[in-house]
């Protein structure tokens, strides 16, 4: 008999939150019915499984929400015993042979207009039905009308991950705290000699500890740039080793209690007979920070991303530098790189996500940067959430520059 993977402490109270809320979305959304079909999920799972069921699936599974109200699970009758127990599903049916009978008779029985499902141009966190599992449920629906009603559940699923509830935004705001206290302890060890690496491991050997993971993949989490010929970006510390007319810049964030923080931090070392950095790095932090503090103030509910970068690139440019090759920022949450929304220019990279209005209980980045020459890179960020009144900061934001 096979399995399915059940993790020890899956968050069922979080999980009928978010499942309570998905429902709110259809009705809000005006879609008939939310249909999310997964099968050996080990071997890839859909990003929205761990909002609505929080478990691996084995067998075929479908996970149907409704404008009406119905929470219904068709799962493998060896699987079905963790919907069950979330108490998120109202009816759990289960089958032993053939998917197929039980999920034509519920959509029958329901008969939705439309059917979202997890497919997505923009997002890859609502693209999480492959094209394999897509074929199989056409052929599934093949002489039935319901093949003809799919929509893209995309505006749904970005409206679930982005809307944080009270217990997200709490979570996310102990990974920033966390991470706060670990930045401090790394603030105190990093001297001049040592190199990115050294203290990359410092960093990773405190998160480990704490038996905590890093936002993501830790071989480039913490990034750490020391001087102005350390390669920026994406990529992992180097034996680049620090010296006095360094800026040294980290990227870094934990993973606690499933949620990240994203927060980038800047320290300049004095060379010998210098009591204060140099007017160039002084300039460059402070032009950051009024970039950051602009992009802040322009976030209220409704404005769209790509309005808050502007304000943000405006600022960098405006001071005599080259514009940042990025976006201003993007949605935190369950993943550091969360999905939907992203404050950033039209570029064909980013798709109709810079035309994704801000809303209540999104929690976003903000990383405007520059690069100022013969010393390094000036990055800053910051991690906030939208409420009525505008957006907040999570923590204490970088307003000083760090001296070493």
């Amino acid at each position: 008999m096979d399995h399915s993977s059940t993790p020890i402490g899956a968050d069922y109270t979080l999980i009928r939150e978010k499942v309570q809320q998905a429902i709110g979305i259809l009705q809000e959304t005006g879609i008939d019915l939310w249909l999310t079909f997964v099968r050996e999920t080990s071997a890839g799972g859909d990003p929205v499984l761990p909002f609505i069921y929080g478990h691996d699936a084995t067998w075929q599974s479908a996970f149907i929400l409704t404008r009406s109200g119905e929470r219904i699970a068709i799962m493998g009758h060896f699987d079905a015993e963790n919907a069950r127990r979330s108490g998120a599903y109202t009816e759990v049916i289960t089958y032993h042979e053939a998917f197929s009978p039980p999920l034509l008779e519920v959509l029958k029985r329901l008969n939705p207009q439309q059917i979202a499902l997890n497919y997505s141009v923009n997002d890859p966190h609502a693209d999480g039905l492959s094209h394999g599992l897509y074929q199989l449920l056409i052929g599934y629906l093949k002489d039935t009308p319901f093949a003809a009603r799919f929509v893209s559940a995309e505006t749904l699923i970005n409206k679930l991950r982005g809307r944080k509830t009270t217990t997200e935004i709490e979570r996310i705001e102990t990974a920033i705290a966390t991470t706060f206290a670990l930045y401090q302890q790394t603030f105190d060890y990093v001297q001049v000699g040592m190199t990115e690496q050294q203290i990359g491991q410092f960093m990773h050997a405190r998160v480990q500890a704490l038996g905590l993971t890093t936002s993501w993949e830790s071989a480039s989490c913490p990034a750490v740039n020391s001087g102005p010929d350390t390669p920026i970006g994406h990529a992992g510390p180097t034996d680049v080793v620090v010296q006095p007319g360094h800026l040294l810049h980290f990227d870094f964030g934990v993973r606690q209690n499933d949620y990240c923080s994203d927060i980038q931090r800047v320290l300049y070392f004095l060379r010998p007979g210098e009591s204060a950095a140099p007017a160039p790095v002084q300039q460059g932090f402070a032009t950051v920070v009024r970039a950051i503090q602009a992009a802040v103030d322009a976030m209220k509910p409704g404005v769209l991303g790509k309005a808050v970068d502007a304000v943000a690139r405006q600022v960098i440019t405006a001071a005599g530098y080259p514009e940042f090759k990025y976006a201003t920022g993007h949605h935190l949450g369950r993943a550091c790189h969360d999905g939907g929304g992203i404050l950033g220019p039209e570029w064909e990279r980013y798709g109709d996500t810079p035309n994704r209005p801000l809303e209540v209980g999104h929690v976003y980045t903000v990383e405007p940067g520059l690069f100022v020459p013969g010393y390094g890179y000036m990055g800053i960020e910051e991690d906030v959430v939208i409420t009525e009144q505008g957006a907040v900061f999570l923590g204490q934001p970088q307003t000083e520059l760090i001296l070493k």
